[in-house]
């Protein structure tokens, strides 16, 4: 499951496998689902991921 957390006044999800924090919740959802399947990173979802 993903967590949701509040930076800058804005929501975000994190992605709690690798760390990364996504606007949308599905795409925090692919790249946990990603993550614990492969023991790695998609590009093309992380490309998504905002700092």
């Amino acid at each position: 499951m993903v967590k949701e957390i509040i930076k800058n006044n804005k929501k975000l999800y994190r992605c709690e496998e690798c760390g990364f924090n996504y606007s949308d919740k599905k795409l925090a959802e692919r790249c946990q689902e990603w993550c614990n399947k492969h023991h790695s990173c998609s590009l093309e979802i992380t490309k998504h991921a905002v700092h």
